[in-house]
């Protein structure tokens, strides 16, 4: 088993002793160095080139938020976990956008400190082994499946569309391709997939999380609702206080058995920046940032660019602009301009349409298919489409997994 370094960072001394005693009996990690400082961290970081360094946000002179900045810059190969009292939205942006991997909130357990730990370690090793493989200077022999992939439909502000999105993009890839498509509402305190499906799930997330310790696909498909379209709805807790027990763990086994059973999963998440979303941005193939031309949209999604960049997932964005209409909003042309990049889809405005669609629970790509906004969704969900099977169509997908692979 390879030790995990962990540098900690906190102004307090009895603080970095309490973290150094829940780890004490983790073998598989070490503590090889503390600090009282943002600038002692950088410093020490430097020297010991730590896996993981714990860094508090509040300490004088150099804040958490600084040094992760410098530290993530300097050596991006260690991954920073913020530790605060403060679990404000405001804070993990800010930490996350300082290049932060994960966010633990005092007081913490030590199965939670070391899980956090191996998770944000691991995710930079596989990063570090990909990124360290020769070029490859032909194709392999590869199975003939195609090449399953989670799409996530994400925005840090409410109000854009993302369920609507997510629904009919998933029902029209399910009816469309005849593939295996799984829906997942990550939404968890306020998740509206069910509703808007017309289902009525007898069992969620949160039940089956609680089921057992580890996750098996038999277990995860006895949840999973089917709709007459075709796809499967894994569905949100229907109380908001059942969302506390789900955690990133659970949500990255349930995504790993999901894509190795369905050719597209989708997941629809809640508008923030937490470890939940952060585990799903990190395993997504496809990022769809969906907005409107609204100024409140505009500043969210300029903010979420900038986090993506930092975190270096900015190759997986696609930009969805949603409710587009010629009578009000910012020009798309100087939308662009500002965002410094173009829409993968422009998705009109049809207030009555959507409306239509949602109070009676059939998706829109299916009651209302000749109409100018399904017909967007459709030429939209075509670019997700599994290729079809057969020579041309291997060499196709080996070339893309080799470019996604050594990208």
């Amino acid at each position: 088993m390879s030790e995990t370094s962990v540098l900690v960072v906190d102004d307090i001394a009895n603080t970095r002793e309490d973290i150094k005693r829940l780890l004490y009996f983790e073998e598989d990690i070490s503590v090889v160095g503390e600090a009282g400082s943002g600038e002692e961290a950088l410093r020490l970081a430097e020297n010991l080139h730590p896996d993981v360094v714990l860094m508090d946000i509040n300490m004088p002179g150099m804040d958490g938020i600084t040094a992760s900045e410098a530290i993530s810059t300097k050596m991006p190969d260690t991954a920073i976990v913020i530790v605060s009292i403060q679990g404000e939205p405001e804070y993990l942006k800010k930490a996350m956008a300082a290049g932060a991997r994960d966010y633990l909130v005092k007081p913490f357990s030590s199965s939670d400190l070391a899980e956090t730990i191996r998770r944000v370690s691991n995710s930079y090793r596989i990063r570090a082994a990909s990124a360290t493989k020769p070029p490859v200077t032909e194709i392999s022999q590869e199975p003939d499946r195609p090449a399953n992939r989670i799409i996530m439909v994400f925005s840090s502000k409410g109000g854009v569309g993302r369920t609507t999105l997510s629904c009919n993009l998933a029902v029209c890839l399910a009816q469309e391709t005849r593939k295996k498509v799984a829906l997942v509402d990550l939404n968890l305190q306020g998740g509206d997939v069910a509703v808007m499906l017309n289902l009525s799930p007898r069992g969620t997330i949160a039940e089956m999380v609680q089921e057992e310790d580890r996750l098996e696909y038999s277990l995860v498909n006895t949840y999973l609702v089917p709709h007459m379209s075709g796809l499967k709805i894994l569905p949100a807790p229907l109380r908001p206080e059942h969302a506390e027990t789900v955690t990133a763990s659970h949500v990255e086994e349930i995504l790993t058995l999901l894509k190795n059973n369905f050719d597209i999963v989708i997941v629809d998440t809640s508008p923030l920046f937490n470890d939940l979303n952060l585990c799903v941005l990190e395993m997504a193939d496809d990022i769809l940032l969906t907005f409107t031309r609204d100024l409140p949209a505009i500043k969210h999604v300029k903010t979420d660019l900038e986090v993506f960049d930092t975190l270096r997932l900015s190759k997986k964005v696609k930009l969805v602009l949603n409710q587009s209409t010629q009578d009000y909003g910012v020009k798309i042309s100087d939308l662009e301009k500002s965002l410094n990049t173009t829409p993968a889809a422009i998705i009109p405005y049809d207030e009555k349409t959507v409306l239509s669609s949602i109070n009676k629970g059939h998706p829109l790509v299916l009651t209302h298919a000749n109409s100018r906004i399904a017909q967007i969704i459709k030429t939209f969900a075509k670019g997700f489409e599994p290729p079809v099977t057969g020579d041309t169509a291997e060499i196709t997908h080996k070339k893309s997994f080799i470019n996604k692979l050594f990208s």
